[in-house]
């Protein structure tokens, strides 16, 4: 069975599938891009992200914060997200691989609602074999 994405929720009874691993903040998979009141896109500070992604080059980091007067959807969260990977894939692929060891063949669970992209998306795919 293909692994799937699970929308984790905070109701009465409701438990994460055994085997499901969770990908949201404050993971270690959680993505560091994020919108805030439905205009603006923050990224991690610039601390960081230099702490995490030590490898990168500095203009790499996708840090910061733009503003936008239309609505930013999710994916305005998810596709930096998508390009950190990228860059991690290019620059340290072994470390690439041994962070997403854990998730691979797995459910992954994150509070997005199914019907929109989430980062989990992107992590089910490269941890199963797509690539960055």
């Amino acid at each position: 069975m293909t692994p799937q994405r699970i929308q984790r929720k905070r109701v009465k009874g409701w438990r994460m599938p055994e085997g499901a691993k969770y990908v949201g903040r404050p993971s270690r998979w959680g993505n560091p891009f994020r919108i805030y009141r439905g205009h603006h896109s923050i990224g991690p500070t610039w601390a960081r992200a230099r702490e995490a992604w030590h490898h990168l080059p500095a203009q790499e980091c996708l840090v910061g914060y733009v503003s936008s007067s239309s609505p930013l959807g999710p994916e305005a969260a998810v596709e930096p997200y998508r390009d950190l990977l990228k860059a991690r894939a290019r620059d340290a692929p072994d470390r690439l691989r041994d962070w997403l060891a854990p998730l691979a063949g797995a459910d992954l669970a994150c509070w997005c609602p199914l019907d929109q992209a989430c980062h989990a998306d992107v992590l089910l795919e490269i941890a199963n074999g797509g690539a960055a």
